[in-house]
């Protein structure tokens, strides 16, 4: 697995010097937003998305939509001003939805939550809807959902590949039905039936046939979405079948939603905190979510540090030492890169498990993290379905990182407390967390 040569620029990652003390707002939440701009543009009326995340994920969401039809008209208020969203304050997004049309063309870059959530969109357009992206996106699964449907009665051309590039022939309405999906490689691909479902002419009922389901809180928060806009969904919480959800046909509301902060996002700035034995805020953390980054309040504490919820938000406190941890990390692998950054600097081994998805994630984050903690020092190996981290004396040198958000990130935690750490191509973090190095050293006082 080699760098991508097309990204040279290196960041030197700050040191900290001493305990870390900021308050850090961290943006919008990716998945929140990129699931309400689906469900918006689906809606029977406009409705508002205030505070959304602007980053390349996002920006390549509605760039899409809006090829397919949709109306996104993005407004910026200030205090003076009091233009904007409704309450005078802050971005909005206006979505006003309209006939999905083709033809179009998708640009999905390396965005997940692009590639799989829209081709049921582009399922009920009028007109052909070409998906294209990153070379990266080529090699990440989406049979899940082209086979799905496939079966539900769309017509797609991928030559047989169940990956992109494709094309998806749009029909204006789609039948909809029973599918038995495996999800085993990414919940997404459940995610994304669920969403368009109540447009389908018969609802969707979908069955996961694998023997492992990761990141199942997406997939609350894709439910719980859904309901909060009128859709009727069943799942296994409710009293469902284990593994079926069915979505019955119906129109959605338009909403006006206030996004949450992305609690995975938030990951770096705990990680501070705890590596350092300082304290941060993170203002408006959510008393309730559906965010896999919530769970970073118990596995954080567990390696050291301590939080308090409050109303403005969560307070974590490092207590000068850190420990190593074994969890299972199958619903919130998208926290590994971070955990396992932390893990290389505690004072005893640690085991991450049940992540084995992760091979088929931006990069192959498991090979990327042992290669990269190896090659300053440490003393990581990869499991069947995870890593296995000895700690051990670290030393300076470049931190490669894909084209990945997340190991961007991971190595400026590192980088807290190894000195002559070296970001190749932090710009990657624009993905879904923009400005983080303004951000970053923001936070240290630099």
């Amino acid at each position: 697995m080699a760098p991508n040569p097309a990204h040279t620029t290196l960041w030197p990652a700050p040191h900290a010097s001493e305990a870390v003390a900021a308050t850090v707002h961290v943006p919008g939440s990716k998945s929140v937003t990129n699931r309400a701009l689906v469900l918006a543009s689906l809606a029977s009326e406009p409705g508002w998305l205030r505070r959304p995340l602007r980053s390349r994920d996002t920006l390549l969401m509605a760039a899409a939509l809006r090829e397919m039809g949709v109306g996104i008209e993005e407004t910026v208020s200030s205090s003076s001003s009091g233009a904007g969203s409704p309450d005078g304050t802050g971005e909005a997004w206006r979505i006003l939805p309209a006939g999905l049309r083709g033809p179009a063309t998708v640009d999905v870059g390396n965005a997940g939550t692009v590639m799989r959530f829209l081709p049921p969109v582009a399922a009920l357009a009028d007109g052909p809807v070409h998906f294209d992206g990153d070379r990266r996106s080529y090699e990440r699964p989406l049979n899940g959902v082209v086979d799905a449907l496939r079966v539900l009665g769309a017509r797609i051309d991928d030559d047989g590949r169940g990956a992109l590039p494709l094309t998806v022939h749009g029909g204006g309405a789609l039948d909809g039905g029973t599918v038995e999906i495996d999800a085993s490689s990414s919940s997404q691909f459940v995610s994304a039936l669920l969403l368009s479902a109540p447009r389908f002419n018969q609802g969707v009922e979908v069955r996961h046939t694998g023997s492992t389901l990761p990141s199942v809180p997406h997939i609350r928060m894709t439910v719980d979405m859904l309901r909060a806009v009128g859709a009727q969904v069943d799942t296994p919480e409710s009293g469902g079948e284990p593994n079926v959800w069915r979505v019955t046909p119906g129109a959605l509301l338009g909403r006006d939603l206030t996004i949450e902060p992305d609690l995975s996002n938030a990951q770096p700035f705990l990680a501070a905190a705890l590596v350092t034995g300082g304290r941060v805020l993170i203002p408006d953390w959510p008393a309730r979510t559906t965010q896999p980054g919530d769970r970073l309040r118990e596995i954080f504490t567990e390696m050291g540090g301590s939080c308090e919820l409050a109303d403005y938000g969560l307070v974590f406190t490092g207590s000068g030492s850190i420990h190593g941890i074994d969890v299972d990390l199958a619903e919130v692998g998208e926290l590994t890169p971070g955990i396992a950054a932390v893990a290389a600097l505690a004072d005893s081994p640690s085991t991450l498990r049940g992540v084995s998805h992760l091979r088929l994630h931006e990069t192959d984050r498991l090979a990327a993290l042992t290669k990269e903690i190896n090659e300053l020092g440490g003393d990581v190996t990869e499991t069947a379905d995870g890593l296995h981290i000895r700690p051990r004396r670290l030393h300076g040198g470049i931190f490669h990182t894909y084209d990945d958000h997340r190991m961007a990130t991971a190595g400026a935690i590192i980088g807290l407390a190894v000195e002559g750490v070296q970001i190749e191509n932090v710009a990657t973090t624009a993905k879904t967390l923009p400005d983080f190095p303004e951000l970053w050293t923001g936070m240290l006082g630099v």
